[in-house]
Formats: structure tokens, sequence, C-alpha cells
């Protein structure tokens, strides 16, 4: 049987409390690559004491992310719920992206800028499973174009972290330009038929 995990000192409970706090904003303002020292500094703790509590940055970010990710929960079943399967997938695009812009943590785990833990890995794909659904509602109602599928949300999730994370400092806003753009196209009748692969 495996000896079973021993409860943290007072102290070092308060310190993984407080380094939990600091990382969620940090990561949150800087995105998944923002150095481990600052976290630390806000945290008012030495780089040591993080190491002890998170080895890895890995490790750290398998302890914030999935609560992070969390919040696509509520806008995935506000989607769902929407009576206008049309309106229900452009809110969640616009939910999705706003999350985005907010935390730049989030921005970078659902582009898969950097390597994740495997509980965050299991909930962007939970996200994109549901994201299957709202996709399928809004085609079988005729108002999303028919070729558009999850491999295209996978891109344009892509490529709409890159636009934010570039334009974070300098026109934050400027994805909410680009998305209506996106969805001009997506719209059905705004759908042609695709030019064919050329044969090998």
């Amino acid at each position: 049987m495996a000896a079973e995990t021993k409860p943290l000192r007072s102290d070092a409970a308060r310190n993984r409390d407080k380094l939990l706090v600091a990382a969620t904003q940090v990561l949150a303002e800087r995105g998944l690559d923002a150095p481990l020292e600052h976290i630390a500094r806000r945290a008012g703790v030495s780089i040591g004491t993080l190491y002890n509590h998170f080895p890895t940055r890995e490790a750290l970010l398998g302890a914030i992310l999935p609560q992070r990710l969390a919040a696509l929960n509520e806008i995935t079943a506000a989607a769902l719920a929407d009576p206008d399967p049309w309106a229900g997938f452009t809110g969640f695009l616009e939910g999705l992206f706003t999350l985005q812009a907010e935390d730049h943590s989030l921005n970078d785990a659902l582009a898969q800028s950097f390597s994740l833990t495997t509980d965050v890995s299991q909930a962007c794909h939970r996200g994109f499973l549901d994201a299957e659904r709202i996709i399928e509602r809004a085609k079988a109602g005729g108002r999303l174009r028919p070729d558009f599928g999850p491999q295209d949300l996978v891109t344009l999730v892509w490529a709409m972290s890159q636009v934010i994370r570039e334009s974070m400092e300098t026109a934050p806003g400027t994805w909410r330009r680009h998305l209506s753009f996106c969805l001009d196209g997506l719209r059905a009748e705004a759908a042609h038929p695709l030019p064919e692969e050329p044969a090998r």
C-alpha cells in the first residue's frame, strides 16, 4: 500500500496557496512562458520555495489550469441552451476568445503552445468535444456553412490566439474585428465550394 501523503505544515501550506494565487495572476497577465522568478517574487517567497512545491513548470500549470479551463463549461452550456443554434455558436466563440484575451495562460493552453500535463490536455480535449456539438447544431440549423468542422475550429482558435497574443499590449480588442470577418465567412449563405486539392 502506498504511503499516505503527509499534510503540509501550516507555513508550507500558506506558501503554496500564495504561489498558486501569484501564478494565476502572473500567467494570466504574461502567458505560460512568464518567468517563474516573477511568480515567486509576486508570492513573496524564494524561487527555491517555488521549486519545493512545484518541481517543474508543468507541475505548476497542472495545479492551476484545470480550474481556469472550467470556465469554458459555462460558455459551452449557454451555447447549447440557446434556442438559436447560430447565436449559440457565435456566443461560444465570443465567450471563448474573451476568456483567452482576459487570461493569457488560457490563450496559450488552448493554442497548445506549451507541453501540458495530462489533466490539462484532457480538459482541453473535453472542451473541443463539446464544441463539436455546438458546431453540429449550427450546421443543422442551416446557418453555419456545412464544410466547417472541428479541425477548422482548432485552426481558428490557434489563429485567434496569435492575434490576441501579438496585440495584447498595443490593441487588445483587435481580435473582435478579426472574429467579425471570420463569422461573415462562416455563414451558410456565404459558402462556396472549396477548391479541390490537386491529384498526387
